[in-house]
């Protein structure tokens, strides 16, 4: 096994998507445990850390001076503590391999960037986008020792959603499951389709298409079956999104790749985008995305029942589809 060397050094693991992050993470206190087996670990998240705590998680044991420390959450370290940490970088001591988990963004970027002035090691991991959902499992079935064509991995995806952790998760099933660790068309469906008409992206296609009745049903089997509704309101607000981007690249001739690309979803939900147009207008869709917007505070603590708000919406948005402009105004 290649070892890198943890100790004596501060590691950023930084970005969005927390299934790599919390690969790296584990990668790291792997590597750090080979190269030092006695080492005692810390995981801590920022949000707890005061300054004696810090020194607690930093300072090695009674048992093990050597001490790996995982700090995640460090957006919201506290700003009298952002010295301290960055000091480990500038100074690092030989007897600690420290692990910083920050989420991207703005927050906390002063720390961020002083830890990349200090040239620190970083591990990036960005968010995966919708179209390089199918790449990814096809990626994840290749590290199991199996084999995914990209059409069935698109077919995964589409059964599964754009949750990169069902999506990972379906295919372990799947290998796992499989006497020769080919994933199969016939694989994905007989383990999946019955749960793509639960999924809060089922809902949304219903509405999506105008098959309202169908929504409704679909959103109280989802309910019933454990679905949040925070992810119906995701879903829903996605997808008008989606289809508001696609509308702005109207007229524009450029492959359905790129069209994926910049719309921001996998190239087969290109087609889908193409015939709803028809029947969405700029208007159609801005009503809509206030719609969602509202019912995603009710589902949020703002109203009583969610299943209701949420029955409301879908007969809400699907109301907006196929609205033409008042007489006298732009589309």
């Amino acid at each position: 096994m290649e070892v890198t060397n943890v100790f004596g050094r501060v590691v950023l693991v930084v970005g969005p998507e927390s299934l790599l992050a919390e690969r790296a993470v584990d990668a790291l206190v792997r590597d750090a445990l080979v190269e030092r087996p006695g080492a005692s670990v810390n995981r801590v998240s920022a949000v707890d850390l005061d300054a004696g705590r810090l020194a607690e998680v930093t300072g090695g044991s009674l048992f093990a001076s050597d001490t790996i420390v995982v700090v995640t959450d460090l957006a919201d370290l506290a700003h009298d503590l952002v010295d301290t940490v960055a000091s480990f970088a500038t100074q690092p001591s030989d007897e600690l391999a420290l692990v910083l988990v920050h989420p991207g963004g703005n927050k906390g970027k002063g720390l961020l960037d002083r830890l990349k002035k200090a040239k620190v090691a970083t591990r990036d991991c960005p968010t995966i986008k919708a179209w390089e959902l199918p790449q990814f499992a096809v990626a994840e079935a290749r590290a199991l020792g199996g084999r995914l064509e990209a059409p069935t991995a698109a077919t995964l995806v589409e059964a599964i959603g754009g949750d990169t952790r069902g999506v990972a998760a379906a295919v372990r099933q799947l290998i796992a499951d499989s006497d020769d660790r080919h994933i199969s068309e016939t694989d994905v469906h007989r383990y999946f389709a019955g749960r793509a008409d639960v999924t809060s992206f089922t809902v949304a296609d219903h509405v999506m298409s105008g098959r309202r009745d169908e929504a409704l049903g679909a959103l109280r089997w989802a309910l019933e079956t454990g679905v949040p509704p925070v992810l119906v309101t995701s879903a829903l607000a996605s997808s008008l999104r989606s289809q508001g981007r696609y509308s702005d690249l109207a007229g524009a001739r450029v492959r359905d790749a790129e069209v994926a690309q910049q719309v921001g979803v996998p190239p087969w939900k290109v087609k889908d985008l193409a015939r709803h147009s028809r029947d969405w207008t700029p208007r159609g869709l801005a009503s809509a995305l206030q719609l969602v917007a509202r019912a995603d505070a009710a589902v949020k603590g703002a109203a009583s029942d969610p299943a209701f708000a949420l029955e409301q919406l879908v007969i809400g948005v699907a109301a907006q589809r196929g609205r033409r402009p008042e007489a006298g105004m732009g589309r």
